[in-house]
């Protein structure tokens, strides 16, 4: 019986992070069900960027409240998470505060994690408040429906309990460590606690077994909570938390508005643009371009996996459809629901496959009309607002100009406007409706 709650904690610890592992790996299979990229250039400019934009949080701060705030719970995150070492460590081989010898940065630790847990906790009461009462118009437009809207929230009351859960912890353990003679007490005196210290009077009534009872309640839930919420991540807005770091990594690193031609388009042109090439003529072994089997993309087995690594790593934050022209304006076109379209997509695709050993069966849907309509698609002018505004290096844009191109090149469905602009081109050798002799006639008017 001694051993039984170690017992326990590994084998909850164990199906937690087997469970993580398991999501973490239908993940990358999702993601992989994109087509081949090149992102292996300049290394140096694309760690520079993951340094710069995840861990730095440069373009968080942009907006100075939300970025301040952000930033506060994502260090408070990443210092209280060093003591889910302790915790673990505690966990398994049935220790208390394992990390007590250090004696004076022990108490320095244990002080910044209650500050920061402080902090936190403050923070995401501010956050929840924006959204919910303040009610900023960016977490309310029209895609934000019952899921994403209660996911936020979910995350947030996760984030104070687990913060609520910590400082009770503390102190009570600090409560415990103040009973003289407690009968085989291992809550031996160590830590600093600048917070919760003045919970301490909610508990000096209890007798050391109760004390015990709550502080290890408390205990186990605070490790509940963090397995649960780690879990809860692949379902969660907040897998951002994990995709930042590579989403940044492979962010696009062409200027905005350099827009990728295909190969085999750009070939034919160039050919057609040679006197000396002979149109006819067979090409040269090994020098033919690969021509793909479809143009541009109707759903996300079309896009290369990059594109899909920003649909799992959207934050749903809003930036970028508050900072979007045709939005404003009332147009249809949401960057945002794009992102969040293309992965529950992606979701569906790969949970067909799941049902379906491994393969996937034409399901009659596709991303295209089933979930992003072409007024959405042609709204957009392509100004990149979006991906200059996105804190993680999302691209909505690069996903609207690859169905685009579907539409325009397999299914010559462009809106009449377009169609009628190419004509004059290819007529006229301009835009406009005029013959190129008549083309500066209004200079004389």
């Amino acid at each position: 019986m001694q051993y039984l709650p170690n017992i326990l904690f590994a084998i909850l610890f164990s199906l937690g992070i087997g469970y993580f592992i398991k999501n973490i790996k239908k993940l990358k299979r999702n993601i992989k069900l994109g087509k081949a990229v090149g992102v292996s250039d300049n290394k140096s400019q694309r760690l520079r960027n993951m340094v710069m934009i995840a861990f730095g949080q440069s373009k968080m701060v942009r907006r100075p409240i939300a970025g301040v705030l952000h930033a506060i719970v994502y260090v408070g995150f990443i210092v209280i998470n060093i003591e889910v070492l302790e915790i673990i460590i505690d966990g398994l081989f049935g220790t208390h505060r394992v990390f007590a010898f250090l004696g004076p940065f022990y108490d320095i630790l244990i002080g910044a994690f209650e500050v920061s847990a402080l902090l936190v906790l403050i923070t995401v009461i501010v956050f929840w408040i924006r959204r919910n009462i303040t009610k900023l118009k960016r977490f309310w437009k029209k895609e934000m429906t019952s899921w994403p809207k209660n996911d936020a929230n979910y995350i947030l009351y996760f984030e104070m309990i687990l913060m609520c859960l910590f400082l009770i912890m503390n102190a009570v353990d600090q409560t415990i460590q103040m009973m003289p003679g407690a009968p085989d007490n291992h809550y031996v005196e160590a830590g600093s606690y600048p917070v919760s210290q003045f919970l301490v009077p909610l508990f000096q009534g209890f007798n050391y077994g109760s004390a015990v009872i709550v502080e290890r309640s408390a205990w186990w839930l605070h490790i509940i909570g963090i397995l649960i919420f780690l879990n809860y991540l692949y379902y969660s807005k907040h897998l951002h938390i994990l995709l930042a770091f590579p989403n940044t990594y492979y962010g696009n690193l062409k200027p905005k508005g350099q827009m990728n031609n295909l190969a085999a388009v750009t070939n034919e042109v160039k050919m057609m643009m040679d006197p000396n090439v002979d149109p006819f003529a067979a090409p040269e072994e090994g020098t033919e371009e690969e021509v793909p089997e479809k143009f541009g993309a109707s759903d996300v087995l079309d896009l290369n996996w990059v594109q899909l690594l920003n649909a799992y790593t959207c934050t749903e934050c809003g930036r970028c459809t508050s900072e979007c022209p045709a939005n404003q304006t009332g147009k249809e076109l949401s960057p945002r629901k794009i992102m969040m379209d293309t992965r529950d997509r992606l979701e569906e695709v790969g949970k067909n496959i799941d049902a379906n050993q491994g393969t996937f069966k034409e399901d009659g849907k596709q991303l295209l009309d089933d979930y992003i309509s072409r007024e959405e698609l042609w709204a957009c002018t392509s100004c990149n607002a979006c991906t200059e505004a996105c804190p993680v290096s999302i691209d909505p844009l690069s996903i609207i100009l690859e169905m685009r191109r579907y539409l325009v090149m397999e299914q010559s469905a462009a809106p009449t406007e377009l169609n009628t602009m190419m004509t004059n081109i290819e007529n006229n050798g301009a835009p406009w409706p005029y013959n190129q002799m008549d083309r500066l006639n209004w200079k004389n008017e």
